[in-house]
C-alpha cells in the first residue's frame, strides 16, 4: 500500500483532533475556497478533477487504510484518544467506503475575480460533519495548477496585445506557441509538473514538460497531446568539440535536421559571435536554404540588452522586411528563443524594448521555467479555504472571521482575512462574477456546479472545453 495514496493520511496532523473539537451537537460544517487577492485581479480555476479522480473517487477508504492510519497516528501523536477509527469504520460500514460529502465548484477553466467562491464542500451525513474541513488539506492544494493557469494566462494576455501592435495577422496565428514551457526539471515533484504543465496548456501548446498532456489525457478526458515541442540542443551538444568546433557542431544541427524547425542554444562561448560570424555568415546561405526554421537561443545576461544586439546583428546579416505595421520581421527561416530569466515582469521589458526599436514581436519565442511553475506559492493568489456555515442542535449557524490587525501607522483595522458568512452562491451578472448567499437573487443561476457527490464524480469537464472557457473568459491585470 503506497501511503500517499491513504486518504486517511492526506490531512494535517492536528485534523484527527477536530472530531472531538467541534462542539457537542455539530452536524453540519461547510466551507468554501476562494482566491483572496494577490499578483492578479482574477484567477483561473483549473486542477479539481485531478483531485476528485486521482484522490477521492470511488471507495477510497479500506478497513486496511483504516488500520494503517491507526497505527501510524498512534506514534504521532503518542496517544490513542486522538485519532478515531469508529469515524472512518462507519463510512466504510454505511457507505462502502465512499465519502460522504457534496462538492461544487465553478466551471473549470473559468477567470473568477478574486474575493469570489470558487468551490463549497459540505457533509451529506450528519455523523460526518468533521469531513469537510479534514479534507481541506488535499483540495486546497488546488491552489497551485489554478495559479499556473493564471500566470500562464497573464503571460498570454502580454502577448497578444504585443502581436496586435506589432506583428502581422499570419504570425498572430502561432501565439499558442509563443511560450513554451520549460519547468519539468525545477519544480518539486512529478505530480507538480504535471498539474502545472496541464496548466499551462490552458494557454499555450508549446511544452517540453511531457507530464502535461499526460495528466490532461488521464484525468481531462481528451486523446489529444496539447504539449508540442520540436528537435533542439542543449549545452552538452554544442560544447561537445569545445570552443574551436562550435561552428562544426552548427554544422552538424543543421545536416541532422534539414527540415523543419530545429533549435540551437548558441550563448556556449560568444552569442554575439555565433550570430554574426557563424549563422549570419558561414551557415547564411545553408539557414535560408532550409525548408524549416532555426531558432536561435541566447540563454545568459540581461534579455533586453542581449536580445537588442542579437536582433540588430541578424538584421544586418540576414536581413529584414517591414511588416503591415511598420515593424521590423526576419526571415521566415530564422527566429530566436529567450528561455533564461523569463517571467511575467521581464516578458513585459522585453516586449516593450523590441517595440521601441521597431522589432516585431513575431521574431521571438519565449521559454519560461521556474517562474512558471516554482516560483509561485498559495499567497501569490491568496488562496484560503474557511467554514463559512454550521449547524449546531439543529440550529443554523452563520460562521465567520474577522479579525483585526495593526497597519503600518499603528491604526487598528479590519483585516484582509476576514471571512465571509453563510451558504454561498456565485452569480454572473452584468458580465461579472458576484458572490451572493444562496438564497439571493433566486432569478440569477448559480454559477457552482455539483462535481463531487457522495464518492462519484457528477459532473465532468474535457480539456477541450476548459481551454476554450480559459482563453475567452480572462482579462488579467497585473497589480
Amino acid at each position: 500500500m503506497k501511503t500517499q495514496e491513504n486518504i486517511l493520511l492526506l490531512a494535517d496532523a492536528y485534523k484527527y483532533s477536530h472530531h472531538k473539537l467541534y462542539y457537542p451537537g455539530t452536524t453540519k460544517i461547510y466551507s468554501y475556497l476562494e482566491s483572496r487577492g494577490g499578483q492578479f485581479d482574477e484567477a483561473i480555476f483549473f486542477g479539481l478533477q485531478y483531485l476528485l479522480k486521482h484522490y477521492l473517487e470511488g471507495n477510497v477508504i479500506t478497513t486496511e487504510k483504516i488500520d494503517e492510519a491507526e497505527q501510524f497516528l498512534q506514534q504521532v501523536f503518542g496517544r490513542n484518544d486522538v485519532f478515531d477509527r469508529s469515524k472512518f469504520d462507519y463510512i466504510v460500514k454505511k457507505y462502502g467506503g465512499r465519502l460522504p460529502v457534496r462538492i461544487k465548484a465553478v466551471a473549470e477553466g473559468t477567470s473568477v475575480p478574486v474575493n469570489n467562491v470558487l468551490m463549497t464542500i459540505e457533509n451529506t451525513d450528519p455523523e460526518c460533519f468533521w469531513l469537510t474541513n479534514f479534507l481541506e488539506t488535499l483540495l486546497v492544494q488546488v491552489w497551485y495548477p489554478a495559479t499556473v493557469a493564471t500566470i500562464s494566462k497573464e503571460v498570454r494576455k502580454i502577448v497578444e496585445d504585443y502581436f496586435g501592435e506589432t506583428a502581422s495577422a499570419e504570425a498572430c496565428n502561432n501565439i499558442d506557441f509563443v511560450l513554451n514551457d520549460f519547468g519539468f526539471r525545477g519544480v518539486s515533484s512529478v505530480e507538480s509538473a504535471a498539474l502545472g504543465g496541464a496548466a499551462h496548456l490552458l494557454n499555450f501548446r508549446g511544452s517540453d514538460n511531457i507530464m502535461g498532456s499526460i495528466l490532461a489525457q488521464r484525468y481531462y478526458n481528451t486523446d489529444t497531446v496539447y504539449g508540442l515541442s520540436v528537435p533542439a540542443t542543449e549545452h552538452s551538444i554544442c560544447t561537445l568539440l569545445g570552443e574551436e568546433g562550435e561552428l562544426e557542431i552548427f554544422k552538424h544541427v543543421l545536416r541532422t535536421f534539414s527540415t523543419g524547425t530545429v533549435a540551437c542554444v548558441s550563448d556556449s562561448f560568444d552569442i554575439f559571435r555565433a550570430c554574426s560570424e557563424y549563422w549570419g555568415t558561414e551557415l547564411k546561405e545553408l539557414v535560408l536554404s532550409r525548408d524549416g526554421v532555426l531558432v536561435i537561443r541566447p540563454d545568459s545576461g540581461d534579455p533586453v540588452f542581449t536580445l537588442l544586439r542579437v536582433f540588430d546583428i541578424l538584421f544586418s546579416k540576414f536581413g529584414y522586411t517591414l511588416n503591415k505595421k511598420g515593424y521590423k520581421v526576419l526571415p521566415p527561416q530564422v527566429r530566436v528563443l529567450q528561455g533564461d530569466g523569463i517571467n511575467v515582469q521581464s516578458i513585459r521589458a522585453i516586449y516593450g524594448a523590441l517595440k521601441v526599436n521597431g522589432i516585431s514581436a513575431e521574431n521571438l519565442l519565449l521559454g519560461m521555467g521556474g517562474a512558471l511553475l516554482q516560483k509561485l506559492d498559495r499567497d501569490t493568489q491568496m488562496f484560503a479555504f474557511k467554514c463559512s456555515y454550521a449547524e449546531v442542535n439543529g440550529k443554523p449557524v452563520e460562521v465567520q472571521k474577522h479579525p483585526l490587525e495593526i497597519d503600518h501607522h499603528g491604526k487598528l483595522v479590519q483585516s484582509f482575512k476576514r471571512s465571509k458568512a453563510g451558504q454561498l452562491k456565485l452569480i454572473y451578472t452584468n458580465s461579472e462574477y458576484q458572490t451572493v448567499k444562496a438564497g439571493e437573487h433566486p432569478d440569477q443561476e448559480d454559477q457552482l456546479i455539483t462535481v463531487f457527490e457522495n464518492g462519484a464524480i457528477i459532473h465532468q469537464y474535457n480539456f477541450e472545453s476548459i481551454r476554450d472557457r480559459a482563453q475567452v473568459s480572462a482579462t488579467l491585470t497585473i497589480q
